[in-house]
């Protein structure tokens, strides 16, 4: 593990480098460009609000906030679950030809889908700023440990989807309509509280919802996370992560010959 930290860590530039890539690429060639960064949660934003405001009422005060402290972080997950499947069979042409640890493409789509998520929480803040809660900065700094947590999490997913993906195609589709049902089971468009109390200690076997219910905590709450829930997310989030990165060490031995 330790020796195969060093090779990752030797290869930093050319992490940073497939980074820098992704970010540019991501919208090139659209007329607005990075500026999806910023509309596309906005967009979603809206309408998820406008059905669970208006038509189809939660009850949940300052809906918008609610909503937006959770499905920021739900897009940059859902993204390990649907675009992250294609990795390595984007990139066959150049596991072909050159040597590099494979795990460096997994790591640099999560750390760019991390900037993703960086970006859109920066343009929303000043509006949650103005909104009647306002914004305590006391509270900010909290959202530290959970980003980092989050990030072993998307890691270990991109981990398992990519690798699998190449022995077996069909996860791509099959990805998209997972990532659908696994929105409606995490506390993304609704509260915790609508989940029957008996139900809750196998909701929470869900690795997002810890992770959602800290994000909404300290955005929508404007207080500190549960120190168990965190707990729970961390443990959860490592667990993922170690068995990703032991199905891509097993995979990735055969990935020039099946691509």
């Amino acid at each position: 593990m330790i020796q195969k930290l060093r090779e990752l860590y030797s290869y930093r530039e050319m992490t940073a480098s497939l980074v820098r890539k992704d970010l540019k690429g991501r919208y090139k060639g659209s007329v607005l460009g990075f500026l999806w960064t910023f509309l596309n949660p906005l967009l979603q934003l809206l309408i998820y609000t406008a059905v669970f405001s208006v038509i189809l009422k939660s009850g949940i005060p300052h809906y918008s906030l609610h909503l937006f402290a959770a499905l920021v972080p739900w897009i940059y997950f859902a993204s390990a679950l649907t675009t992250g499947t294609k990795l390595i069979l984007d990139q066959k042409n150049m596991i072909k030809k050159i040597y590099f640890p494979r795990e460096v493409l997994p790591l640099a789509y999560t750390v760019s889908g991390f900037c993703n998520m960086l970006f859109s929480f920066l343009a929303v803040l000043p509006v949650i700023a103005f909104m009647e809660n306002g914004l305590r900065l006391s509270v900010l700094p909290w959202l530290i440990p959970v980003m980092a947590i989050q990030i072993l999490l998307v890691l270990g997913m991109n981990l398992i989807t990519s690798s699998v993906t190449v022995y077996f195609r069909d996860l791509e589709h099959i990805m998209g309509v997972v990532s659908m049902a696994w929105m409606y089971l995490s506390p993304v468009v609704y509260g915790i509280d609508f989940v029957p109390e008996g139900w809750r200690r196998w909701y929470l076997l869900n690795p997002v919802t810890p992770l959602l219910l800290s994000y909404r905590r300290i955005l929508y709450e404007q207080a500190a996370p549960e120190p168990l829930m965190l707990l729970r997310a961390l443990l959860m989030s490592l667990a993922v992560l170690v068995i990703g990165a032991w199905t891509f060490s097993r995979l990735q031995r055969r990935f020039a010959e099946e691509l």
